[in-house]
């Protein structure tokens, strides 16, 4: 396989990845994925824009969440999120100390 169809695979991948994360599962919550997963939302939209300014091309984590979550970050918070019980939050820390590092 020629490294332009492999981009071309890897790009369609990851938007039916976003796809189903924003369509068809967004009850799906962030601290569940990054605890059982290692990576979330969040995450998707950081390597996105991390991607982006490795290319050169500026974008705010704004920007970079509005195209994981399709639509802004806030608006998809108050229609999705729910309050993560005590459990899950010391589970994310640990996830997340593993996955991204430490927090800042």
């Amino acid at each position: 396989m020629d490294d332009a169809t492999r981009t071309e695979l890897e790009a369609a991948a990851f938007r039916e990845l976003v796809h189903h994360l924003m369509v068809k599962r967004p009850e799906v919550q962030n601290i569940d994925l990054m605890n059982l997963g290692g990576f979330c939302r969040n995450c998707l939209s950081r390597w996105y824009q991390e991607a982006a300014a490795a290319r050169g091309i500026a974008m705010t984590k704004e920007e970079s969440r509005e195209i994981v979550y399709g639509m802004p970050y806030a608006d998809w918070v108050a229609q999705h999120q729910t309050e993560a019980s005590p459990e899950q939050k010391a589970a994310f820390e640990v996830a997340y100390t593993e996955n991204v590092g430490p927090r800042e």
